[in-house]
């Protein structure tokens, strides 16, 4: 949910969007993400002061957190391991990110994914 604490409400205030007004739609526009969830949103602010946004998906970091019960990444990625995730459970996120994603098909889509969860210093094992 937006509200107008800070980042979002000194970023359009400086360019004097309505920032109630900006909350209000996202919320309306987003009921059904859980709260907290980061939501990357590109607004573009008219001479105006009128606006647009589009919102992403959540970043693949999260929601490879959140598949696979963790609060943050390893310390030392490549050297110490914190846990494990199935390939289905990232081919799942593939899935879900697709539209944002500069990947072909859904193969493509997944090693992406995967070469994420690595670099957070998880394994990647079948199933």
């Amino acid at each position: 949910a937006a509200n107008p604490s800070p980042p979002i409400g000194p970023a359009l205030g400086q360019r004097g969007v309505n920032i109630m007004e900006f909350c209000k739609a996202f919320n309306a526009a987003t009921p059904e993400l859980e709260k907290g969830m980061p939501i990357p949103t590109v607004i573009t602010v008219f001479a105006d002061k009128s606006f647009t946004f589009v919102t992403k998906t959540p970043p693949a970091t999260y929601l490879i957190k959140k598949a696979a019960k963790l609060d943050k990444g390893s310390k030392e990625p490549g050297k110490s391991s914190i846990g494990s995730i199935a390939r289905s459970k990232l081919s799942e996120i593939a899935e879900a990110k697709m539209k944002d994603l500069n990947a072909n098909d859904i193969e493509a889509a997944t090693r992406i994914i995967e070469g994420s969860a690595r670099s957070m210093g998880l394994e990647v094992v079948e199933g």
